[in-house]
């Protein structure tokens, strides 16, 4: 997929709602931080050296030596990138809301297919990341580690023989490897459970974060749940420990909501037709509503109580209903209330699409 394309596209291979356990789990994420030998960590870098080393990573993307997937990679500096188009690479989760800062700096690699990023000079050197649609942690992982072997090969990194790979966190020396899943969790949020399951997760040496990850508030009831520490723990241990606590997850989650069905389904299926409703019809919304609203019809969803929606629908619209997709499709620069009309019109067009007209 050409830049072109990224930025203006809300669908991805990471939105593929066809992946395994895509009720509960909306996508899985694995990352290693890798820094390089001899050089200083970002936040030190001047500009002219932050260069060097996007033009040592370009290097190895013009090799010679094609990259053992056969998948085509691009490398892209962010101050080539408008500003609306750096941030829906930072709402269709490729990269991190920090490679926008000293944006001068950084740039990032992305594969065709969007299911790899590779962010340059972001808190570390390196930051090679896979994002897979629903639990496909040990699939992510695979991608991750055949690029970061690749890289190797051209790359000298930061290692010491004691304490693995040198990061700039020190919550990162290790391993490196940061493994995560994106869960929505309507059904124990409504059943009043949520506060309860996160402080079991955080005992099992997780955490859990907002939609863009740290320092990011949950919307929608979506939550990302990542490993704390890499130092001491192998690659294995990891995603292992966060593939099975992701498991009890997606067991109380659904029993949560079989519960709600059973209990509570007129409530239920007035929720979602509110949702539905106010969606289908209204003329302003605004981005929070919207996130809500789009929970709460992702739920009816899969619990089938709505026909002509599909979650492939609701994830592109969770997407495109956010201010940069708005600001790049109108090609314009809008004031809140222009955004709230904007997403408003797309919405109802997009249901209007589906059942044959207004």
């Amino acid at each position: 997929m050409t830049l072109r394309k990224t930025v203006i596209n809300a669908s991805s291979s990471w939105t593929d709602a066809a992946a395994p356990e895509t009720d509960v789990v909306v996508s899985s994420r694995i990352r290693v931080a890798r820094n390089l030998a001899d050089r200083p960590f970002p936040h030190l870098l001047s500009v002219e050296e932050a260069q060097q080393i996007i033009d040592q990573v370009q290097q190895v993307m013009d090799s010679t030596e094609a990259y053992a997937g056969g998948e085509r990679f691009t490398l892209i500096k962010m101050e080539e990138l408008t500003p609306v188009e750096r941030q829906i690479l930072v709402e269709k989760h490729l990269i991190s809301p920090q490679l926008l800062e000293h944006y001068e700096k950084k740039a990032v690699v992305l594969r065709d297919d969007e299911l790899v990023s590779v962010m340059v000079n972001e808190e570390d050197h390196l930051r090679i990341q896979s994002l897979m649609p629903g639990l496909q942690l040990a699939e992510a992982w695979g991608l991750v580690n055949s690029v970061d072997d690749w890289l190797e090969k051209y790359i000298t990194y930061a290692f010491s023989e004691q304490l693995g790979y040198l990061t700039t966190c020190p919550t990162n020396v290790g391993t490196g490897l940061r493994a995560s899943v994106m869960v929505h969790l309507p059904g124990l949020v409504l059943a009043g459970q949520l506060r309860g399951v996160l402080i079991t997760v955080a005992k099992l040496g997780l955490t859990a974060r907002g939609l863009y990850g740290e320092g990011t508030e949950a919307t929608g009831n979506l939550f990302q749940i990542s490993n704390q520490i890499t130092l001491g723990h192998s690659e294995e241990d990891i995603i292992n420990n966060l593939f099975l606590v992701t498991r009890q997850l997606m067991a109380q989650e659904r029993t949560a909501r079989e519960a709600l069905f059973s209990e509570r389904r007129e409530q239920l299926e007035d929720k979602v037709g509110r949702a539905y409703g106010l969606l289908r019809h209204a003329r302003l919304i605004t981005a929070e509503e919207a996130m809500r609203l789009l929970s709460d019809l992702r739920l009816g969803v899969y619990l089938d109580l709505t026909k002509a929606i599909s979650s492939q629908l609701v994830t592109e619209l969770m997407l495109l209903s956010r201010p940069a997709f708005l600001a790049k499709m109108s090609g314009q620069d809008m004031n809140m209330f222009q955004l709230n009309l904007q997403r408003a019109s797309l919405i109802r067009q997009k249901f209007a699409d589906i059942s044959g007209g207004e």
